[in-house]
């Protein structure tokens, strides 16, 4: 059965290249051009993935991203020519699953949607049967072997690992890893994330779990 790929996108050259490219690739498509109508939309035919793109006429695709995920977890990829980081700090707290930038190549648009349609799927094996980890005793081991790690990197890895594929800004790790509120710097997490990495390369070198997602944060997934 084919995935049903929602378009929203006021550009209709645009619009009709993406359409274009996923049926190709065996999507079922549909597109809308106004934002007021987005919502409705996805209500009634209810797709399995969303392009959303962030300007629309009548609303802005941030605002659109916010009602969706009252009542849906429906895969949402932002498109979007505003690149400021605030703008992906926003969508990324408000729920979407990846971003793609103006401009982009139609190709990269179908493998990004494979991609995101793969780790959502929930039939797909889990990423993680590498890693286990002991939430009681912080504890956690990779490939049978224990990782020695601190109580905030535990932390870390479990809200990174058991998220697999969503992207985190680093506020956002802030705010999970530290709820007391104290004031720590974006470089911190960055050094508790390399330290991380090299205690997981020291037991599997041949795969890195922890990404990088430039200008945005870090994420889980293990390609």
């Amino acid at each position: 059965m084919s995935r049903k790929v929602l378009i929203v996108e006021d550009e209709q050259k645009l619009a009709q290249l993406l359409l274009d490219y996923l049926q190709q690739s065996g999507f079922e498509t549909l597109a809308v051009a106004d934002g007021a109508h987005v919502v409705a939309s996805v209500r009634q035919h209810v797709p399995d993935l969303i392009l959303l793109d962030i300007m629309l006429p009548n609303r802005d695709g941030l605002e659109i991203c916010r009602e969706i995920r009252t009542f849906s977890s429906v895969p949402i990829i932002m498109v979007t020519a505003r690149i400021e980081e605030i703008d992906r700090l926003i969508g990324l707290e408000l729920g979407a699953d990846d971003y793609i930038c103006k401009p982009f190549s139609p190709r990269e648009v179908v493998a990004r949607v494979k991609a995101v349609l793969r780790r959502s799927d929930k039939d797909a094996p889990l990423p993680m049967i590498r890693l286990k980890l002991d939430e009681a005793r912080y504890r956690a081991t990779l490939d049978s072997r224990e990782l020695d790690l601190t109580a905030v990197e535990f932390k870390m890895l479990h809200f990174l690992a058991t998220n697999p594929g969503r992207i985190y800004s680093r506020q956002q790790l802030m705010d999970r890893i530290y709820p007391d509120e104290r004031i720590v710097s974006d470089r911190t997490i960055d050094s508790h994330i390399k330290k991380l990495r090299r205690k997981i390369a020291d037991i599997s070198a041949e795969k890195e779990l922890i990404h990088s997602v430039y200008g945005v944060g870090y994420k889980f997934e293990e390609l």
